[in-house]
């Protein structure tokens, strides 16, 4: 499965990986890759747990289009 990931860099400088689609399925790491190295792992084991409970394994996330005025 493909998921869409979110990376940022926390105020500490630790980079932070979010799947949205996941609740609650967030991890880090000391630079990019190992950020989404880690998300990776993260990912497997919400996929797991969700299953296990019966919940769905993913929620619908959508892209919308906003005008910005900059």
């Amino acid at each position: 499965m493909k998921f869409m990931i979110t990376l940022d860099r926390d105020e500490d400088g630790v980079w932070v990986a979010e799947c949205p689609s996941i609740p609650g399925c967030i991890s880090q790491g000391a630079d990019r890759e190992e950020a989404e190295a880690n998300i990776r792992e993260a990912i497997i084991a919400c996929l797991e747990v969700r299953a296990e409970r019966g919940m769905p394994l993913t929620i619908e996330t959508r892209s919308v289009e906003v005008p910005v005025a900059v």
